[in-house]
């Protein structure tokens, strides 16, 4: 007989690439490409021996086109890795990314893996179009080409009669509108996010976890072409300039494409570790993973997820949202992060205090991971000892992980 144990996880380092526009600088680089040149790194800048990994983890929620067939293993094999190392593809939607930590906490804390890379990619500048194939041969008349870069496709209409299949957008339309989320307050927090963005940026904060992508090699100079910075970010954004943009879904909404994060490119790993593997190893780690917990809302109003799925680990954790020291919430939409640092009880200022989704971007798969990342180095290095990362879920659900600085 077996006896069962629960081990400790540790949050060891991480890295993540820039985070490109849709259509950017970072387009021309397949998903699969893209994550394995991030787990090279992760692997080259820890030193742990890549036949001692157990698993590999990432999240990805498209999955339609060059992220197929388990872009984990994929990257896995791309980044070098031997073949003996397997991989495996998490879909949670957004919160992807911050599930393939939990996962790997999950397998480090019941004894089944000693070494996990987790993390999450989304190439939504290169998400196909899809078709359905047809119900008989030769059918004629349009068919219909589905956009997979976001959102609702191939809908079953039962799901529209029982929670309604809103877009995106219009689902943050929907929290505001039932909140009670102004327009001015979406505003103010998405200047918020583009200064804070803007003064870690100068500071250099987002270094201690960016690696450069080379994308290509140019061909008047032959020089390598290589994506360093995030894109997205847009520094001279004020309240000014955010109140004069025009709603982006509904004629007389409040939800704009300034105060909601974009359609972006890029990925992110950490290396999850046990106490063993950081003697072994000669390992340092950053923080040290406590619990995750995520919870269900109405697909509607999905935006308000992290309310309840926040709680949850809180109350397993055994702390109160007082406690905590950073929290890194995703910025999906203005119209919801407002409400749920409110119903929280967050400390809005210890709430990203580098910025978020809104100024960063919101590569979907990828930016879970990127949560716990950034948490992590933020925890080290305001000497903090909680923290919390959290975010909303498409089809409404909610998903938060708890911290511990190391």
């Amino acid at each position: 007989m077996v006896r069962a144990m629960i081990r400790t996880a540790y949050i060891v380092d991480g890295v993540r690439s820039p985070f490109g526009r849709y259509g950017g600088g970072l387009a021309g680089v397949r998903a699969d490409d893209l994550l394995a040149r991030v787990i090279a790194a992760l692997v080259e800048r820890t030193r742990v021996p890549a036949e001692g990994i157990d698993d590999v983890i990432a999240g990805c929620a498209n999955q339609a086109g060059e992220d197929n067939r388990n872009v984990a293993r994929m990257a896995a094999l791309l980044a070098g890795l031997p073949v003996t190392v397997p991989g495996v593809t998490v879909n949670r939607l957004c919160g992807s990314g911050m599930q393939a930590v939990a996962d790997a906490a999950r397998l480090i804390a019941s004894g089944e893996a000693e070494l996990v890379i987790a993390g999450g990619v989304e190439q939504m500048s290169r998400a196909p179009l899809v078709m359905a194939k047809p119900d008989a041969a030769f059918p004629r008349g349009n068919q219909t080409l589905y956009d997979t870069t976001l959102g609702w496709r191939f809908v079953n209409p039962r799901m529209t009669e029982l929670h309604e299949t809103l877009a995106m957008g219009d689902t943050a339309e929907r929290v505001a509108r039932e909140v009670g989320v102004s327009r001015e307050a979406q505003d103010r927090f998405a200047a918020r996010s583009q200064e804070r963005c803007a003064r870690a940026t100068a500071a250099g904060r987002f270094a201690r976890e960016l690696v450069p992508i080379t994308t290509g090699t140019d061909r008047k100079t032959g020089a390598a072409v290589t994506v360093a910075a995030d894109a997205h970010p847009r520094a001279d954004s004020t309240y000014e300039s955010l109140a004069r943009l025009k709603p982006a879904f509904a004629r007389d909404g409040t939800v704009t494409a300034g105060n909601a994060s974009g359609l972006n490119d890029g990925a992110a790993a950490v290396l999850v570790a046990s106490e063993r593997a950081l003697r072994e190893h000669g390992l340092t780690p950053m923080a040290r993973y406590v619990t995750a917990a995520t919870a269900g809302v109405p697909p509607s109003t999905m935006g308000l997820g992290p309310i309840p799925a926040s709680r949850k680990a809180l109350a397993r954790a055994g702390i109160t949202a007082a406690a905590i020291d950073v929290a890194e919430l995703n910025e999906a939409f203005a119209a919801q992060a407002v409400p749920c640092v409110e119903q929280l009880g967050l400390d809005p200022e210890r709430v990203n205090p580098n910025g978020g989704a809104i100024a960063l971007g919101h590569p979907l798969g990828a930016s879970g991971a990127r949560l716990v990342l950034t948490l992590a180095h933020e925890l080290a290095a305001v000497g903090g000892r909680w923290g919390l990362a959290s975010m909303c879920i498409g089809v409404g659900q909610g998903i938060a992980v708890v911290l511990e600085r190391a």
